[in-house]
Parts: structure tokens; C-alpha cells; sequence
């Protein structure tokens, strides 16, 4: 006997009737918990210093009639002043040339009505130099100046080796973001809990300037190197305790 055409059918509806009820009958998401409270804070630390290296920009700044003649009196002028430096105890690795130009010196601006032209040229030479002798800096600038070094750009304080101190910042940094965590969970009447994220921010240390122009100096420069300081910041994500 041939089973008949409608007992496929049959089966085909009873599946789709069961499907609704099938899905009712799935256990619920657990989609309504509230997310963990939590307290974001910034902590700061801050280590002084004192400082145990120097860096100084100068430089030698030439004219003359043409490009050429302006750049051999610079060059010359450059040698000396090396050559003294390291007479001073300044070591090759800590010398390096920063800035190198030769430019046209313009005149005819002060006429009404002139017409501007070039009436010669104008050398620069920028070197920085760094100083680990601190007790030299003074005698240092002198023979720079002396040997013909007429521009002074700027002097700054550090430290050789920053990391120890930098890693002292973080420290205090971290404890004083602890600090101010507890106190505003303790007057929110919370508890603090685990630590969910530290992220370190901008750091760097302040060092003080000394800009001046060095053509008149005629004994060692007095300097003081005073301290420096060396900061640090992060930022703290704590869970609140339930």
C-alpha cells in the first residue's frame, strides 16, 4: 500500500505549531546586572634633584663681503672653539653641530622708496655641548666665548642617568592617586575594591633657562645649578567594593 500524500504534510505543520513553544520555553538572559561602579583618579608624583650635567647651546655668527669669505671666517672661528672645549675636558661624543647656515645680509630697507640688495653674507654655526664637570661650566663658557663663540643660546640643567628619579615620580604618583581615591571613597561612604586599569601620563622635568649674549663675557661665568625637577603621572581605575 502507498502511504499517503498528507501524512508528510501533517508532520511538516506539527514541527512549525512546536517552534514557538520550543522558544518559550529557553531559559531568560541575564542581561539586566548593572555594570560595576567605579572611581577614576589622577595621581602626580615629583622628585628635586640636584643636577649632574649641563647643556649649552652656542654658537659663531660671521659676515663678510661673500658667501665664501663668510663661511671660512666661521669655520675657523668653529675650529677654535672646539679645539678649546676639548682642551676644557669636554669629551667628542658630548660636542655636536646643531645648526649650520650661510644667508644673504639685505640692506636698502631704510631708504623710502629703496630698493632692497644684498650687501654681503652672513655664517651660523650652532653647537650644542654637554657638560658633566658641573664645577667646570663657568670656566667652560668663558674659554667658548673667548675663542670666538658669540652667541649664547641657552643652558640647561639634568641628570645623566634620569631613570631612578623618574621611577621614584611614578611611585609617588601611583601613592598619591591611592591617597586620593580613598579619601573620596571614604566620604562617599564606599569601599574600594580591585584595580581595573593604570595608565601613565605625560611626564618631564622642568629645567631652568639661561638665555644670554655671551660677546662681553670677561671672567668665568658665575652659574648656579640650583635643582631640577622630574614628574610623573597616572591615572588610576578602581572597582568599588559591594
Amino acid at each position: 500500500m502507498r502511504p499517503s500524500p498528507a501524512l508528510p504534510r501533517l508532520a511538516l505543520l506539527a514541527a512549525i505549531v512546536a517552534l514557538p513553544l520550543a522558544a518559550y520555553s529557553l531559559p531568560a538572559r541575564a542581561d539586566t546586572a548593572l555594570p560595576a561602579a567605579r572611581i577614576t583618579v589622577t595621581g602626580e608624583g615629583r622628585v628635586d634633584a640636584v643636577p649632574d650635567l649641563a647643556t649649552i647651546s652656542l654658537g659663531v655668527t660671521t659676515e663678510a663681503k661673500s658667501a665664501a669669505e663668510a663661511l671660512a671666517a666661521n669655520n675657523a672661528a668653529m675650529a677654535a672653539v672646539l679645539e678649546r672645549l676639548r682642551a676644557a675636558g669636554v669629551a667628542d661624543r658630548d660636542l655636536q653641530t646643531t645648526g649650520l647656515s650661510v644667508n644673504p645680509v639685505w640692506s636698502g630697507y631704510e631708504r623710502s622708496g629703496g630698493r632692497p640688495e644684498i650687501t654681503g653674507f652672513q655664517a651660523a654655526n650652532v653647537l650644542t655641548v654637554r657638560v658633566r664637570a658641573l664645577d667646570t661650566l663657568g670656566g667652560v663658557l668663558d674659554a667658548a666665548v673667548k675663542d670666538g663663540a658669540n652667541t649664547l643660546n641657552g643652558l640647561a640643567f639634568g641628570l645623566a642617568e634620569p631613570q631612578p628619579a623618574l621611577d621614584e615620580a611614578r611611585a609617588r604618583a601611583v601613592a598619591d592617586a591611592r591617597r586620593k581615591a580613598e579619601l573620596m571613597a571614604a566620604a562617599a561612604g564606599v569601599t574600594l575594591g580591585r584595580i581595573d586599569s593604570i595608565t601613565e601620563g605625560g611626564g618631564g622635568a622642568p629645567y631652568p633657562q639661561f638665555r644670554a649674549e655671551s660677546a662681553m663675557v670677561a671672567d668665568a661665568v658665575p652659574v648656579a645649578q640650583g635643582e631640577v625637577s622630574l614628574s610623573a603621572s597616572v591615572t588610576v581605575v578602581w572597582r568599588l567594593a559591594e
